[in-house]
């Protein structure tokens, strides 16, 4: 609205904040439908972010005042914290870099061989593929502790000492020369998750016309169509995917105390990102340490996230 003549011009900013008012009572009925949701998002998301950000500088042990320390906790992590660098950053990447990308080629594999099936096949194969994800992780670790049990008793052991390929019961999950490659098998089998149907679904959305379009100019083979034309067809999904990977990837440390009933795995050996911030928050009583420490991997996820925009964002003319 320009002022009237005569009437000094208002500065910049507030013309600019009357006009996002102005638009806002304009559309007022989309923002009262998005309501319910910008509620929610800021309670369970923005929230916690700003505290974990707020009490990152600070030392709280969750009885006293914080007292502000700046960055100290941040520098603490990166040159005093021998664990942090010596056992939780690399088991976390290893983790990470195994089951994230793993996770993701088997989710489409899978998807792919499915959708190649008849429609009638495709719904029971689908739940038998999806179910390890809906068993939750108690269900998980009673079917793998079972297995990995360290007596007699135990699957592998079981069958292992029946054919002659070792002598005594082995403890598979209290060794930490074991125990990460059982977490990232673990991990793998219930990764079928969410991803994993949402790479189906945009299977099925991808026009088959395309794939006659394709033969005609040249493409000869299964693995071909799947290059030039299934994954940029259903890019959007496979972003979902990826993204659904590296938060499922990257907030896993559950699943290592799950399987060995301990806080703190021997020898560090399954000791991830998302455990180091258990162990200080609710063992130690260090919150101000623990939120640097979920700071610190709420960063390395947004940068991963970045990464996957860009590999699978939809570009102009695709």
């Amino acid at each position: 609205m320009r002022p009237a003549p005569g009437e000094p011009a208002a500065p910049r900013a507030l013309r600019r904040l009357r006009q996002f008012f102005r638009e806002c009572w304009r559309d007022r009925m989309s923002y009262l439908f998005l309501a319910p949701f910008m509620l929610a998002f800021s309670c369970f998301i923005l929230i916690p972010v700003f505290m974990a950000a707020l009490l990152s500088v600070t030392s709280f042990n969750g009885f006293a005042f914080p007292k502000f320390i700046g960055v100290n906790n941040f520098i603490a992590l990166l040159t005093q914290d021998i664990i942090f660098m010596k056992y939780t950053l690399p088991n976390t990447f290893k983790f990470a870099i195994i089951v994230g990308p793993g996770g993701y080629i088997l989710s489409f594999i899978f998807a792919w061989l499915i959708h190649q099936l008849p429609k009638g096949l495709r719904d029971y194969f689908t739940l038998a593929l999806y179910a390890p994800s809906m068993a939750g992780g108690v269900a998980l670790s009673v079917i793998w502790i079972a297995a990995f049990s360290g007596d007699r008793v135990g699957y592998l052991n079981n069958i292992l000492l029946k054919f002659g390929m070792i002598e005594s019961p082995q403890l598979w999950l209290q060794d930490p020369k074991y125990l990460m490659t059982i977490m990232i098998v673990v991990t793998l089998w219930s990764s079928m998750g969410v991803g994993f149907l949402a790479m189906l679904g945009g299977l099925q959305t991808v026009n088959t016309e395309l794939y006659e379009a394709g033969r005609i100019d040249g493409i000869k083979n299964r693995l071909q169509e799947v290059y030039y034309i299934t994954v940029p067809s259903m890019k959007p999904q496979m972003l979902f995917s990826a993204v659904m990977a590296i938060v499922g990837t990257l907030k896993a440390g559950s699943i290592s105390t799950q399987l060995t009933g301990l806080q703190i795995t021997p020898g560090y050996s399954g000791h991830l990102m998302t455990n180091h911030i258990d162990d200080y928050a609710f063992l130690r009583y260090e919150w101000g340490y623990a939120s640097a420490v979920s700071v610190v991997l709420l960063l390395i996820s947004f940068l991963i996230m970045r990464f996957c925009y860009r590999l699978f964002a939809v570009k102009e003319g695709e």
